[in-house]
């Protein structure tokens, strides 16, 4: 019994070897040589013209990546008969940049008829984002299906609130095998971005371990009691808000992390020493990151003759 469960353990790991193998960094090299070319430029663009843009487009593939997988089911729209995830608690009123992975998806179409998905488009915009703003590059694997689904359920209970405990955040990016350090490596991506009074108010008002000076500044455009919320942006890092850089950890260090969850790192937990080691060393950070961010990637994708290359990222083909 104990051997036939080892060997259904194995074909099980040799089933996610293959799906991530499958992936590969030259995918398109031969179907659509332009692709990443195309995806950068339309990128580059468009932080230019808003560097919050950056942070949207990276957090459009985290929150795709964490709910089915990286198959782009982040990007479906709501129809008459049809409920996606934009709807859902993390991501309502507050995902953005849709706009822009359309226009994207438009210049790929113009150069290759439906060969580059939308799941792919994510996955490297994320990476030219980080790029345009100061960040490090890595090399992208390829290769990501669309899915024909989506799923409002998983989007609420698998991405991590700004409430979670340190405990919560270990737990739900280890059910997506990613490990701490992965965890602190792509909490970040909050060294660029910006987050919504109603997501740091409890933060800011009711927790002890935030600088009070830095809690005050913040309390004129984020009142105690808000009707219907508050949507008042303030930046994740007040230091360099639109530059990709170490700068988040310095921040928790000194106590002004934006959300909870973010302090949570550097609360006298099991994270303390990789925060003190990304603060201190930005290459050690950049590498980090840049694993986590292909680690992620690699999150459960659709691949060979599963899903389809949607013709429209917003809805599954007809």
């Amino acid at each position: 019994m104990a051997s036939a469960s080892f060997l259904g353990f194995l074909v099980l790991v040799a089933l996610a070897s293959a799906a991530s193998a499958q992936l590969s960094s030259t995918f398109y090299d031969t179907s659509c040589p332009n692709a990443l070319s195309t995806i950068k430029s339309a990128v580059t663009a468009a932080v230019q013209q808003e560097a919050r843009m950056g942070a949207s487009l990276l957090r459009l593939h985290f929150h795709d990546c964490f709910v089915q997988g990286c198959d782009a089911s982040v990007l479906l729209a709501d129809t008459a008969t049809f409920t996606g995830e934009q709807g859902a608690g993390p991501n309502a009123g507050s995902l953005r940049g849709f706009n822009v992975v359309a226009n994207i998806k438009t210049q790929v179409e113009a150069v290759c008829k439906q060969t580059v998905s939308c799941a792919d488009i994510l996955a490297v915009a994320a990476r030219d984002s980080v790029v345009a703003l100061g960040g490090p590059s890595w090399t992208v694997l390829l290769g990501r299906r669309d899915s024909t689904t989506a799923s409002l359920s998983l989007a609420n209970s698998d991405l991590p609130p700004p409430t979670s405990s340190l405990q919560q955040l270990i737990t739900k990016f280890g059910n997506k095998n990613l490990s701490p350090t992965d965890m602190v490596a792509l909490s970040g991506a909050h060294t660029i971005g910006q987050a919504q009074c109603q997501n740091f108010r409890d933060h800011i008002y009711n927790d002890t371990n935030i600088n009070s000076a830095y809690a005050t500044s913040l309390k004129a455009n984020c009142p105690a009691a808000a009707p219907n919320g508050n949507t008042n942006l303030a930046p994740l890092d007040t230091t360099t808000p639109n530059v990709f850089d170490n700068a988040y950890y310095n921040n928790l260090l000194s106590q002004k992390a934006l959300l909870h969850s973010d302090q949570q790192l550097f609360n006298g937990g099991s994270t303390d020493n990789t925060v003190r080691n990304f603060a201190s060393n930005t290459a050690s950070f950049s590498s980090a990151f840049t694993t986590a961010m292909v680690n992620m990637g690699n999150i459960s994708p659709l691949t060979g003759t599963q899903g389809q290359i949607r013709l429209t990222c917003s809805k599954v083909n007809s």
